[in-house]
């Protein structure tokens, strides 16, 4: 059994990885400022903006009960990092950065410093630019992938990429895995009956090139990471390999990124945000198309 300790496991992405893990035998802590409603993982309510509380958390018993037999704390094989304010027009910007940045810096610095040997953090698609962007822009070139030159100008996407910086000087101090997933638009089960609105005005979703990931198959992208060992700092799309609409990529892009540039060739619905190097690398295999649960 391999012991997970996973940050923001309450909310609307965390969840579903969490059970995705538990369901593939592991044993989750969950650290949050809210309780999971899962009788499976416990939770333990922590300010991951204070450095003692972390610390103490990454070295915390993970088992479920206080009169279990033994509450002596056991090595933990890997830390999943998802908290975080996860937008903008939440909270003031600078909380935004603030607390994004410094949450994600106190969690890495303590799993290095304990000897934690695998860290995964929640990027975001936020990171190339396009999302939160004043006015509408075209890409620098499309399909995005892991080697585009990112350029957000927005707090949130800032601390993503800062968070990835920080992630990638630990990385290189300590010679231990970390790896950044850069999650697109999640769906939880019960949106896609969303889907059809998303039809009726195409050019809605056109800030997040129309990328989705189920949150089943985000867990499933989070376990491979855990799984996968030897790679350093690596950066991850966690994206599905289709678009979120019922248009061809081809004619997404005549009428709203006509200007765009497109490198290689494209499927007819193959998504704008790249999941390739997930696929060829992690091993990711899609489970969940919107169009399995869309009538």
């Amino acid at each position: 059994m391999k012991r997970i300790v996973f940050t923001g496991g309450s909310g609307k992405a965390g969840k579903h990885a969490v059970q995705h893990l538990v369901e593939h035998g592991y044993r989750v802590l969950n650290i949050d400022t809210k309780p999971l409603d899962n009788p499976q993982v416990r939770t333990l309510i922590t300010d991951l903006t204070d450095q003692g509380q972390v610390f103490n958390a990454l070295s915390s018993y993970t088992g479920l009960h206080e009169f279990d037999a033994s509450l002596r704390p056991e090595p933990i094989d890997a830390v999943v990092h998802f908290a975080a304010i996860p937008r903008i027009m939440i909270t003031p910007d600078n909380e935004v950065f603030r607390i994004n940045t410094l949450s994600t810096y106190n969690v890495i610095e303590a799993a290095v410093k304990l000897g934690i040997k695998k860290i995964i953090i929640a990027s975001s698609e936020t990171i190339y630019g396009l999302v939160f962007a004043n006015e509408p822009r075209d890409p620098v070139y499309f399909p995005l992938d892991e080697e585009y030159p990112v350029d957000p100008m927005d707090s949130y996407a800032l601390s993503k990429l800062c968070n990835e910086n920080t992630a990638k000087a630990f990385a290189l101090r300590s010679g231990i895995d970390i790896y950044s997933i850069r999650i697109g638009n999640v769906i939880e089960p019960h949106e896609y009956a969303n889907f059809p609105k998303f039809f009726v005005d195409p050019g809605f979703r056109k800030r997040i090139a129309w990328s989705y990931i189920d949150a089943r198959d985000l867990g499933e992208i989070t376990r491979l990471g855990i799984e996968k060992d030897g790679l350093g700092f690596q950066v991850f799309n966690g994206v599905s390999g289709d678009t979120s609409s019922d248009l061809p990529t081809a004619e997404l892009l005549r009428r709203f990124y006509p200007n765009a540039p497109v490198r290689g060739t494209l499927g007819e619905f193959e998504t704008l945000l790249s999941n390739r190097k997930t696929c060829d690398v992690l091993g990711f295999k899609q489970a969940h198309f919107w169009r399995d649960y869309v009538k």
